[in-house]
């Protein structure tokens, strides 16, 4: 049976790699070669990019609720410990978002994480 050089499949798929490789830069968007390693180093970093956002994001409202609670007189680790002990049950994202938007409403949870300590 001889080689399909010219077949439908074959196009397809390099098609398929060069779509994916559009707006990459030299000949890694218009030679097949090129493009299906980038392509392939793309969506690996892309995988792993998006997992690491997770941590990326979290650390920012660790970053965003240390500040905050520090002007009230509480470290970071402190007020996540008063948190426990007084019950209540928030997100960091929450916390961040509340320490931002609604800063009045982040005081009274900061009071009684401080209750709790105390207690």
């Amino acid at each position: 049976m001889s080689r399909a050089v010219d077949g439908t499949k074959r196009n397809n798929r390099r098609s398929k790699i060069l779509k994916l490789a559009k707006g990459f830069k030299g000949r890694r968007h218009s030679n097949y070669k090129a493009a299906k390693d980038a392509v392939t180093k793309a969506l690996d970093h892309a995988y792993v990019d998006r997992h690491d956002k997770k941590h990326t994001f979290r650390s920012l409202w660790i970053a965003r609720i240390n500040a905050a609670v520090r002007d009230e007189g509480l470290s970071y680790s402190r007020f996540i410990n008063g948190l426990a002990k007084a019950g209540i049950q928030l997100n960091r994202k929450a916390l961040s978002n509340m320490a931002i938007e609604d800063p009045t409403a982040f005081k009274a949870v900061v009071e009684a994480a401080k209750k709790a300590i105390q207690a």
